[in-house]
């Protein structure tokens, strides 16, 4: 349930929101790897808790332990073991859902399959805390990658009704991917950006919350890379993206857009460039056949507004068989797009480098 791999390189995510840790199990990292702890520190600060207005007030480091595989800044090849304990926790706010569902939550299906006895306590293994240990494994694959010539990086491409410009799908460039990662808030358009912040906030104000879409890509992963039916790119993308809490929907290049476009306006006409076969446009974001053409990697991922809203709802006790009204307790994020744009780019980078190994 929580393990994902193509057999070279594998992660299995583990723990529980209020739990004594979360944490992440790489196994198949190439042994002398170097991995940069203060950058992989920093990448990991982009979705810690409390770092802006528009996040939870939860505070905590998420700062990762290693317990195995990696010895003096290097992989030794051994299964890579990173905890992250948990400290802010506020379990009482979540008593009463033992029994009763929030709506948009996990919480009445958990109780189905696990028969009342999983972890409720800020919605256990499916917090979207579990993303932490994800980033982490995502932190490092990025780096690995880019020793390979492959940068990977996002933005926040829309919130509610409000859109940043997006990016050059035929020629964004590595430094356009590294540049937005080190803003606080991640837009191309800071005006955007500026409305994006205010929209949540507003949110906020009204116990309401607001979904979004993020923008990812991938430059310079080497042409030719991948297989076609059930183990192409976009098939292990979608996989690994789709484990992030929220997602709700994942499309590469044009999308969903190639519905309603020509064969001719779709079709991405070859040319060579010093030679070097290259493609004119990027509708199929590229990947053609699960496969990499050597155009930059294209992916949006939409989420949904964050379901823990204070508003008074409706809902039902399901073990007791009654209608209620529900005020959820708790700290959450009234928009997660923020904090999920390096959840995003870490699923990501881990499914490509997955590929390289």
């Amino acid at each position: 349930m929580s393990v994902w791999g193509r057999g070279t390189l594998n992660l299995s995510i583990f723990g529980e929101s209020h739990g004594p840790g979360i944490g992440v199990v790489i196994d198949g990292l190439p042994a002398g790897e170097e991995i940069d702890v203060e950058e992989l520190m920093a990448f990991c600060a982009r979705r810690a808790p409390g770092r802006s207005s528009t996040a939870t007030k939860r505070k905590e480091p998420d700062r990762p332990e290693f317990l195995s595989g990696l010895l003096d800044g290097r992989t030794t090849g051994a299964p890579l073991c990173a905890v992250i304990r948990n400290s802010d926790t506020h379990s009482g706010d979540y008593d009463n859902l033992r029994t009763t569902a929030r709506p948009g939550h996990a919480d009445y299906t958990a109780w189905l399959r696990f028969q009342g006895y999983n972890d409720v306590r800020g919605s256990g293994h499916f917090s979207g805390r579990l993303t932490a240990p994800l980033v982490v494994a995502g932190g490092i694959a990025k780096q690995i990658l880019r020793r390979r010539g492959v940068e990977v990086g996002a933005h926040i491409l829309s919130v509610h009704s409000i859109v940043d410009r997006a990016f050059d799908p035929v020629a964004v460039t590595a430094q356009t991917l590294r540049s937005v990662g080190e803003q606080t808030f991640p837009v191309l358009d800071k005006d955007a950006g500026e409305r994006m912040i205010g929209a949540i906030e507003q949110a906020a104000a009204e116990l309401n919350s607001l979904g979004g879409v993020v923008e990812c890509c991938a430059v310079g992963f080497p042409a030719g890379v991948g297989t076609p039916m059930f183990d192409g790119l976009e098939n292990s993308l979608s996989s690994i993206l789709f484990g992030i809490p929220a997602v709700k929907g994942v499309e590469f290049g044009a999308g969903f857009d190639a519905a309603g476009l020509t064969g001719a306006e779709n079709n991405d006409e070859f040319e060579l460039q010093e030679g070097r076969v290259v493609t004119r446009t990027n509708h199929h974001g590229g990947i053609l056949g699960g496969i990499s053409s050597g155009m930059p990697i294209t992916m949006r991922v939409a989420f949904k507004p964050t379901p823990s809203i204070s508003r008074p709802q409706q809902t039902v006790n399901f073990q007791e068989g009654c209608a209620c009204e529900l005020v959820v307790k708790g700290r959450h994020d009234p928009c997660v797009v923020p904090r999920a744009v390096p959840c995003v780019e870490a699923a990501a980078a881990f499914a490509l480098l997955s590929y390289l190994v």
